[in-house]
């Protein structure tokens, strides 16, 4: 038995019933809090001084590939459709085992640096046992809390994938305590109804999450089959949400449907306005991530504040057409963005009772930001300041009472050659863009083709009246 107490921060718990944030000590036994107060015994812990620090709970990534992560930055500037035919109709079938791990390993550890303790892993990339295992490993050895969400390259017709979810749900599914499994599915807007309803039976009946995207189009006759199959509830995760109609959104919303928004990605890629206003409009809120380090920053924070000031901009326009000036108040605050990027994330990947709040029982999922930096200090508001903080600040990452970053540095052993073995995995990967050699060029030139048919047939969206749920 381990016990540690950390002593003289300011602590922002999330939790019903307490302040924003307030002076606080934390009692950690093991991977569990044991307590949150002031005037804390010792108990026989190891005390530590954290006198003018932050302490938040970690936070929840909910939804990216890390698989992507020795791609960083090429996509900057690709739109949705650059984006599905360069990663995913080129550069994914270079990937082997390999790279998925040195690519998992990277984007964990860069996710905890920033102070990210969970991470939905939406691991579409995996042609073989061999490609999902290695990615598994590789989060593993990060020491990061995972949900990883099982999926099928998009190149590939949409299939039955039960018998390789129930091989890792039996193998490292059980055997490490900080892997959950869970499904990354097509969905009703991307694979036909019937493979829709059997991928959702299949969670359901295995008690996992499901988690799909929906990134625009109108929406297919497929979705009104799986409601009327009664899938659609609290395990159900739908990501982006473009295109949902009104009716569908409060429809999902009512059934306990969680969403997850990636602001930066889909303002700049084009997938369509972030969900999340919509969501609060209708008393619900969003979880956050940031989808693809190919594409944009794998910052929480930054998702986080651009979601805040998206739905603040929403609503002054609304306020100005509709009185010719801003509104005088922000319904959203700090405390609601940090909230959407923990707890509503742990709402999301099925682990808000382990999760996303400082309290006793809750994992010891925690970080600590020393704000005593010339971009933060002086920090009259913490929640702000945690919010503005970057992983230069973030002075230590716990996850289940584990120190994953400790005076200002990552605890993981090997990290200049795991960064070394990347950047050559990622030049590799990337060959396959450039190469002169005629099959690749024929390659490149069918797959922008089927690319572009795509996104003008599944993802645009046409005039034509959307199907929707008969009692909405």
């Amino acid at each position: 038995m381990t016990r540690t107490l950390l002593r003289g921060a300011q602590v922002i718990t999330l939790a019903a019933g307490r302040p924003d944030w307030e002076p606080a000590a934390i009692l950690i036994e093991d991977d569990l809090i044991l307590d949150v107060g002031t005037n804390l015994p010792d108990h026989d812990a190891e005390v530590i001084d954290v006198t003018g620090r932050i302490i938040h709970p970690g936070l929840v990534n909910a939804h990216l590939h890390t698989w992507q992560t020795g791609l960083r930055s090429v996509g900057a500037d690709w739109t949705l459709a650059e984006y599905l035919t360069n990663i995913h109709g080129t550069l994914a079938h270079a990937y082997r085992p390999e790279d998925m791990r040195i690519a998992a390993l990277v984007g964990a550890l860069g996710q905890l640096d920033g102070g990210t303790t969970t991470i939905g892993d939406w691991c579409h990339n995996n042609p073989t046992p061999a490609h999902t295992d290695a990615a598994i490993d590789g989060l593993i050895d990060a020491g990061i809390r995972t949900v990883f969400l099982h999926g099928a390259p998009y190149t590939k017709l949409a299939a039955d994938s039960t018998r390789e979810l129930d091989r890792i749900l039996d193998g490292p599914g059980r055997q490490h305590r900080l892997l959950t499994i869970g499904m990354a599915i097509r969905g009703p807007q991307l694979s036909p109804a019937s493979r829709a309803i059997a991928d959702l039976r299949a969670a359901t009946e295995r008690g996992i999450i499901a988690s799909m995207h929906q990134t625009g189009g109108t929406m297919k006759p497929a979705w009104d089959r799986v409601h009327e199959a009664g899938l659609f509830g609290p395990s159900v995760n739908l990501v982006h949400g473009a295109g949902l109609t009104d009716d569908w959104v409060r429809t999902l919303i009512d059934l306990g449907v969680t969403f997850t928004s990636t602001p930066e990605n889909e303002l700049g890629q084009g997938h369509s306005d972030p969900i999340a206003l919509r969501l609060l409009r209708h008393g619900a809120a969003p979880s956050l991530g940031t989808d693809t380090d190919s594409v944009v920053s794998g910052d929480m924070r930054v998702a986080a504040r651009m979601t805040l000031a998206f739905q603040r901009g929403a609503r002054h326009n609304t306020h100005r057409a509709e009185s010719g000036i801003f509104s005088p108040v922000n319904a959203a605050t700090s405390r609601h963005a940090l909230e959407w990027a923990t707890f509503h994330g742990a709402q999301a990947l099925g682990l808000a009772s382990r999760i996303g709040r400082l309290e006793p029982g809750m994992q010891a999922d925690l970080v600590i930001i020393d704000p005593r930096t010339v971009a933060l200090w002086p920090a009259h508001d913490p929640i702000a300041t945690a919010l503005a903080a970057h992983p230069a600040a973030i002075e230590a990452v716990l996850v289940a009472g584990e120190w994953r970053k400790r005076a200002g540095a990552l605890t993981h052993l090997g990290l200049p050659q795991s960064l070394h073995t990347l950047q050559e995995s990622g030049h590799r990967i990337l060959e396959e863009l450039t190469s002169p050699a005629l099959f690749a060029r024929a390659r490149r030139h069918v797959v922008a083709q089927v690319a572009g048919h795509r996104v003008r047939t599944e993802l645009a969206i046409t005039p034509e009246m959307a199907p929707h749920p008969g009692h909405a």
